[in-house]
């Protein structure tokens, strides 16, 4: 039998329990199992490292992440060939989350990424509950990124093939408006990036299209007219979300808080 004295006890101390859990930001084990896995795929010259802050942020919140860097860039660098092309790279990413037995992910592609997640979707939309298009190119069926990019990029493509290279140089953080503290570092860290992947034509089929959430970021502090355009088709879409950041195209760079609560918002 319980006295009012030992349940009048244990109401103080369950008191005083929850407050201490809210008090140090815990959360019981029910909540905490909410988080979602983000798989964040980065654009060309990149590689995993760029997402460190957007990935400690929301890692912080409870999520799970994981920022996998495509072959023959980045940390894989040491692999750049010839032989890398578009399909390289979309396996690259569809391996992740096979190996990894992810499943209801936020697939987040930054610029070029745009293209790669497209082509995952193929392969794995049952696994995907989110897909996002940062500041990124968002292919229809045939198209390749030097197709679609810069009169600039176009002409570099153009001129790296007539030399015969197989690689393209990066372009300068200053271009893509990174903030000026952090464009040394950007610089430090980019690679060449294969050619194949850029020429290449994905082939889709509208699997992409079929995922639940779809989300448009523009970084507007990055003049293109390929992402404006993006954004403004899929703006009065009801199918998709979009949202405009004032960052330069490396949003996870300039503005991760921001880009991490625009992240969470659309999982």
């Amino acid at each position: 039998m319980t006295t009012n004295t030992e349940a009048t006890r244990r109401g103080v101390l369950g008191a005083i329990a929850a407050g201490a859990l809210a008090a140090t930001g815990g959360a019981p084990a029910a909540a905490q199992a909410a988080g979602k896995t983000f798989v964040l795929v980065h654009g060309a010259w990149h590689g995993g490292w760029c997402w460190r802050r957007v990935s400690d942020a929301l890692e912080k919140k409870g999520h799970k992440v994981f920022a996998p860097t495509m072959t023959g860039l980045g940390s894989c660098s040491h692999l750049l060939s010839k032989d890398i092309n578009l399909a390289t790279h979309i396996t690259d990413i569809v391996n992740f989350v096979e190996w990894e037995n992810l499943s209801d992910i936020v697939l987040v592609g930054h610029s070029y990424g745009g293209i790669i997640i497209s082509g995952v979707a193929e392969k794995l939309a049952p696994k995907i509950g989110s897909i996002v298009f940062l500041d990124a190119f968002v292919p229809e069926n045939g198209e390749s990124l030097a197709a679609t990019a810069s009169q600039p990029v176009k002409d570099a493509i153009a001129a790296a093939q007539g030399r015969g290279d197989h690689s393209l140089k990066a372009v300068p953080a200053a271009v893509f408006r990174v903030n000026e503290k952090d464009r040394a570092w950007v610089d430090a860290k980019c690679t060449p990036h294969p050619i194949a992947t850029l020429t290449d034509k994905i082939a889709i089929t509208g699997a992409r299209d079929k995922i639940a959430r779809k989300s448009y970021v523009r970084a507007k502090g990055y003049p293109s007219v390929a992402f404006d355009a993006a954004l403004e088709k899929y703006k009065p879409n009801s199918a998709w979300k979009t949202f405009e950041m004032t960052a330069g195209h490396d949003a996870m760079v300039d503005q991760p808080q921001e880009l991490t609560d625009i992240l969470i918002q659309v999982a």
